[in-house]
């Protein structure tokens, strides 16, 4: 018999400790999951992607297109520093699609995003 536990609900920061040591090595091992989340096919390239000398949390393909996908992730609270360093990685891996990924958005990032979604 199978035994079945109790679901509960725990901060990001306790399940992922660090972001660059836990939570972007689980993410990578798990683009399979994010890729049927949203609906684009993912293929890792690589994790900590040097952009200059800075570092892009991962870079993967999309294998229908060949286009990169730049995935950055966010465990603290959102801020202008992260929407910046988007936007760097987005020219200097020259991607196509970025995934942004954090616990929650402010109001004024998200439209941000959709002025750009709508512009470029």
């Amino acid at each position: 018999m199978t035994e079945i536990g109790r679901l509960i609900d725990v901060g990001a920061r306790l399940a992922w400790p660090h972001e660059a040591r836990d939570f972007t090595p689980w993410l990578a091992s798990h683009l399979g999951e994010l890729a049927d989340a949203i609906g684009i096919a993912l293929e890792i390239q690589g994790t900590e992607v040097a952009v200059e000398t800075f570092a892009a949390d991962i870079l993967a393909r999309n294998p229908i297109d060949d286009s990169l996908v730049l995935i950055e992730n966010q465990l603290e609270g959102k801020n202008h520093t992260h929407l910046g360093q988007i936007l760097t990685y987005l020219a200097g891996l020259e991607a196509r699609t970025v995934i942004w990924i954090a616990t929650d958005f402010r109001e004024a990032h998200l439209s941000a995003i959709k002025w750009l979604n709508e512009h470029t």
